[in-house]
């Protein structure tokens, strides 16, 4: 039974030193520590993010007719968000992001004192996943959270009304948020990879990847490389099937997968017809 174990250790040791990753987390932990371990990275990890994964979306929307090749994706090509549609979105999301999140954030570092970085790079396919891992457990989270936030009308109009002020999504209104929602995504997305107990380096690239599929999902651009299209057997939903959510809100609750909706008959097709009405 020792020598198993041993040959186990042995081989998960070589594998760590092996990893791919390995040069680039040496490179992150020996340079910027200081930075890596502020309670206020992963708030600029995740809006610096968020901004600049919105920024070639906004400019679809700016473009509009100039970009012709860009607006046969367009999911509802009839309606583009305003300035003043775009600049409340940012305008909430930054306001939540200051006065929520980042007290939040320095609270949990008087809490929970950030531990040293490790010395070892999570091994390339346990990053992979750990990120898959962490999307599933979220969206099974949201859908429940979701659900329940339309089928009880007090949670909808107190809390997730403001989500849905556009019916027709776009990338800057994946955060205008309440404060309630914003919290709740927020402790799910740092709580899962404690649970699933991921490398730092596997749940900072989850939150980059939650952010992008998040905004994805809300761009109104079924692009030919959007991840639902990447994805086979339409196991992930993606922005056609989240743009059905904001047309008929009583489907297609889970954010990012659509095996729950299609398990509790919630799942809702993509309908050219609705989306030019």
């Amino acid at each position: 039974m020792d020598l198993v174990e041993t040959s186990v250790d042995i081989w998960m040791s070589w594998s760590r030193e092996k990893s791919l990753l390995q040069p680039l987390w040496d490179s992150l932990r020996l340079n910027y520590t200081d930075y890596l371990r502020s309670p206020l990275f992963p708030i600029v990890l995740t809006v610096s993010s968020y901004f600049v994964f919105c920024i070639p979306f906004l400019l679809c929307d700016i473009m509009g007719d100039k970009w012709p090749w860009v607006q046969q994706f367009k999911i509802q090509p009839s309606r583009r968000p305003t300035a003043s549609a775009l600049l409340h979105c940012a305008g909430v999301t930054l306001y939540n992001h200051v006065f929520l999140v980042l007290p939040a954030s320095v609270a949990q570092w008087a809490w929970r004192p950030p531990a040293d970085l490790p010395d070892q790079a999570p091994f390339l396919l346990e990053l992979i996943a750990g990120a898959i891992g962490n999307l599933l457990l979220f969206d099974l989270q949201y859908f429940i959270w979701h659900l329940l936030h339309h089928r009880i009308r007090w949670l909808y109009i107190t809390f997730h009304a403001i989500h849905h002020n556009y019916s027709s999504p776009f990338a800057l209104a994946t955060q205008c948020l309440g404060g309630w929602e914003l919290v709740t995504v927020g402790f799910w997305t740092t709580l899962n990879p404690v649970i699933l107990r991921c490398h730092l380096f596997t749940t900072w690239a989850f939150m980059v990847l939650h952010v992008y599929v998040s905004i994805e999902d809300h761009c109104g651009y079924d692009f030919p490389w959007s991840t639902s299209r990447l994805i086979p057997f339409g196991i992930y939903g993606g922005p056609s099937k989240h743009d059905v959510h904001h047309q008929k809100p009583n489907t297609n609750f889970a954010p990012h997968f659509s095996h729950w909706d299609k398990m509790f008959g919630t799942h809702a097709d993509f309908s050219f017809s609705s989306a030019t009405k």
